[in-house]
């Protein structure tokens, strides 16, 4: 399949997406998000990817949703095409780990793209923020639920109703992002961060993916039964026995996916 809107490779078992509309930075409309979910589900199949990246640009994660496309829209149109629906659960579906390299805007859907990655690398440059109120909208890409949980109600209240976009700094301490990296490291951290989670057992990085997630979708007791349950089921597997094998014997483990 040939990409207008996205660059992809894959480079020692990561799989890169660059978003590429730089003339609207790298807003997402239909095509793009297409073109995404296309990538993503395909190295979530295979066997080549084991770890995926996306960025953007210097200037621009993804500055937001493309306007021009959901302007003349009217509500029966959103409704009937479930506008956004496919991007909020077929990328948060992915079961391999995702990246997010972000420097420049991360704003309205890009944040949000952000934030249905597993964790976010920041270049110094990178600034966050849910600006739809000012026109005239809220947040459609699960923006008021993922900002909510990751930066409390009090920070996620205040971007989505005044549309005040945060700095890097103030991501990082309110746990938006995992690190900050000046901007011309931010693709070598991030790739760094990838190939060693690219060295791991997949099943076992889908399975502990996975038990993280669910501590945002039950209670604490419930999470940590579990968790308990996959991480007894881990050791049903040649990759647990290779792992601890392998500490033992003080060399690298071989995992081989099962």
């Amino acid at each position: 399949m040939e990409f207008q809107n996205i660059l992809v490779k894959i480079e020692d078992g990561v799989g890169v997406v660059t978003l590429n509309r730089p003339k609207a930075l790298n807003a997402l409309n239909n095509e793009l998000l297409t073109e995404l979910i296309h990538v993503l589900e395909d190295w979530d199949r295979g066997n080549e990817v084991r770890c995926i990246v996306i960025t953007g640009s210097d200037r621009a994660f993804a500055a937001g949703a493309d306007i021009k496309e959901m302007a003349p829209q009217s509500y029966m149109d959103m409704y009937k095409a479930n506008f956004f629906a496919q991007a909020n659960d077929r990328i948060s579906a992915i079961r391999k780990p995702i990246v997010a390299a972000v420097a420049g805007y991360a704003l309205g859907g890009g944040c949000e793209l952000a934030m249905l990655c597993d964790f976010i690398i920041a270049a110094d440059s990178a600034k966050f923020g849910q600006p739809e109120i000012n026109l005239g909208v809220m947040p459609g890409i699960g923006g008021t639920q993922r900002l909510t949980r990751y930066v409390g109600k009090s920070k996620a209240m205040e971007m989505c109703l005044i549309g005040r976009n945060m700095d890097v700094a103030e991501a990082e301490r309110a746990g938006l992002v995992s690190r900050v990296v000046p901007a011309a490291e931010l693709m070598n951290e991030t790739m760094k961060a990838a190939r060693t989670i690219a060295e791991r057992s997949v099943p076992i990085a889908m399975m502990t993916k996975e038990a993280v997630n669910r501590a945002y979708e039950t209670t604490l007791a419930e999470g940590v039964r579990f968790e308990r349950r996959v991480f007894h089921a881990m050791f049903a597997t040649h990759d647990q026995k290779e792992g601890m094998a392998a500490f033992g014997e003080k060399r690298k483990p071989a995992f081989e996916d099962k």
